[in-house]
């Protein structure tokens, strides 16, 4: 049987080890998990330090360290995500969003804003949280979101149906553009694979848990780019827009292929840190 211990007593004992195990955010992780297994928020976890946990609590959130410890994602191991002010179902099917993600939010709904009931395509659109983000701010908007893992697509229909939105967005297993009909939208996106194959080695273990097939983006990362921009004038009006999420250091080549293609305003957006994340791009 587990030794009874207080909240302190056990979130010093699991961030100690989580350190050990070089987990970057120890303290916080400790804290996260605890607050899942109590159903608190950390503030009243911070009340609570000297409550006694009974011995279900105690093994819930050993099982839970033990499993952070081996660095699997905090997000995996909670099945859910934070994104755009919404909470979102995540599997290990799925790409865990990041907030930079959100700026190519932002920048859809800016560009696509004018066009009176816009249709949009996302392609490789994962857990959904960029279709179904848009679906939220946007009251008119029909979206085709697109994935080639019928895994992801359940995930992101069922983040659609629980946030409500599942009647504004169609689902579509396609690789990339292969099964979308030939019809024109006012704005495309994707956050696509752009990793460079051999940097997937050195990745932090945290995120080569993820999926493989989310993160490779062939020899220089940019192999799903080429392929996008070639055949996204097919799909988009004149006027009509391209937003892709970058590499930091992928913004110069990926306006070079928009340029080579026919596209203008070709523009990078940076994230927070100053880097580039985002590029747009304005179909002739």
């Amino acid at each position: 049987m587990s030794k009874l211990r207080t909240v302190l007593e056990l979130l010093n004992l699991g961030s100690g080890y989580l350190e050990q195990q070089g987990c970057p955010t120890p303290r916080l992780d400790a804290e996260v998990l605890l607050c899942h297994v109590l159903n608190m928020d950390r503030v009243q976890l911070y009340v609570n330090f000297d409550r006694p946990l009974e011995v279900s609590e105690i093994d819930q959130y050993r099982y839970l360290i033990g499993w952070r410890g081996r660095r699997v994602p905090v997000s995996y191991l909670l099945g859910k995500r934070e994104f755009y002010s919404k909470e979102f179902k995540v599997t290990r099917d799925v790409l865990i969003p990041r907030p930079e993600t959100e700026i190519l939010v932002e920048q859809a709904i800016k560009l696509v804003q004018p066009f009176i009931m816009p249709r949009v395509i996302d392609l490789g659109t994962g857990s959904g949280v960029i279709a179904v983000s848009l679906a939220l701010q946007i009251s008119e908007i029909q979206v085709l979101a697109a994935d080639i893992s019928s895994q992801a697509l359940a995930v992101a229909q069922e983040n659609a149906t629980l946030l409500g939105v599942e009647e504004k967005i169609t689902f579509l297993q396609s690789d990339l553009f292969q099964k979308i009909p030939n019809d024109k939208y006012h704005l495309i996106c994707s956050n696509p694979p752009y990793i460079p194959t051999k940097d997937l080695s050195t990745l932090e273990p945290e995120v080569r848990l993820e999926p493989k097939i989310a993160l490779d983006g062939g020899i220089d990362g940019l192999d799903f780019y080429r392929r996008i921009i070639a055949q996204a004038p097919e799909y988009l009006i004149s006027g009509g827009h391209l937003v892709l999420e970058i590499g930091w250091d992928q913004g110069a080549k990926v306006i070079e292929l928009g340029r080579t293609a026919g596209f203008v305003n070709c523009q990078i957006i940076p994230d927070y840190a100053g880097k580039d994340r985002v590029v747009t791009l304005t179909w002739k």
